[in-house]
């Protein structure tokens, strides 16, 4: 048998049963489910510096554990001396294993690494079963060497689910384990 990460397999054996009983699905298909994490990192004064976009790109591939793609501005403007097509932050989409990995070292590892960390907020969804939020210091991961770090910048981070409500996200990403603030139950 292939190799499965540990929170792909608590899905399948807990998080899809007690979601079936929760919302009574008919079959399990009906069940919600993770499809992506997309993490981005805006670097706003890489209009001054282009190595901070450099160091972004390399932080952002040791945390999600795939390589990130720069991103590029759409438009020129002025006032933030902005260019069209000038690099200005990053971005990574983690499917499949690479997904789980990270959503596991998220809540295992990450979060609790977070200052005064009293849980994530429960309001910031989108209305169609989909959650982000924001950190505001990417050291909180263990793979980011402290002495390597020329400048704290934070990242957003969005888990998109097959949900068609935002209490059937809730539930399936309390199932998974996210600490959230308010636990309604």
């Amino acid at each position: 048998m292939s190799y499965q990460p540990k929170l792909k397999e608590v899905y399948k054996d807990k998080v899809v049963s007690a979601l079936m009983e929760q919302f009574q699905y008919k079959t399990i298909m009906q069940v919600p489910k993770l499809q992506k994490i997309c993490i981005n990192q805006g670097v706003g004064a890489a209009t001054q510096d282009k190595k901070l976009v450099d160091n972004a790109l390399n932080e952002m591939s040791l945390i999600a554990g795939q390589k990130a793609v720069p991103t590029k501005a759409k438009k020129s403007i002025s006032n933030f001396k902005l260019r069209e097509d000038m690099t200005i932050g990053t971005r990574v989409t983690l499917r499949k294993n690479q997904m789980w990995e990270f959503m596991e070292r998220l809540i295992t590892v990450a979060l609790p690494r977070v200052r005064d960390f009293r849980g994530i907020n429960d309001k910031s969804f989108d209305g169609r079963g989909n959650y982000s939020m924001g950190i505001q210091e990417q050291i909180i991961f263990p793979e980011i060497d402290l002495d390597k770090v020329p400048k704290i910048t934070g990242m957003d981070v969005t888990f998109v689910t097959t949900a068609k409500t935002d209490a059937e996200a809730l539930a399936l990403l309390k199932l998974l384990g996210m600490p959230f603030k308010n636990q309604r139950n």
